[in-house]
């Protein structure tokens, strides 16, 4: 799904037109970054929580010549879906 197929669907859904659904996205991208910065988390609604976590300096191999690399140090985010999504998706069977 692209992009701009992700915003019309979004926009049928929601009985908003693909413009509004850009305008609030765009703002939603705002706001998450500056929480982010701000306070290194951010719930996501039924989606779950974003987080900022440190990633410490490691070697790495390369996969093509098997060439050992060095891996910076860095800060990435990291996604923690939420009970309700997880559980969309990993149905245990009934007994």
């Amino acid at each position: 799904m692209t992009q701009a197929q992700f915003f019309q669907a979004v926009a049928e859904a929601s009985d908003l037109s693909k413009a509004q659904v850009r305008a609030v996205f765009t703002a939603v991208e705002e706001i998450v970054t500056k929480r982010l910065k701000a306070e290194g988390k951010i719930p996501l609604g039924g989606l779950g929580a974003a987080k900022l976590v440190d990633r410490k300096a490691r070697v790495g191999r390369n996969p093509a010549t098997g060439e050992q690399i060095k891996i910076a140090a860095r800060t990435a985010i990291k996604l923690n879906p939420s009970k309700a999504l997880k559980d969309v998706f990993n149905k245990k069977a009934k007994k």
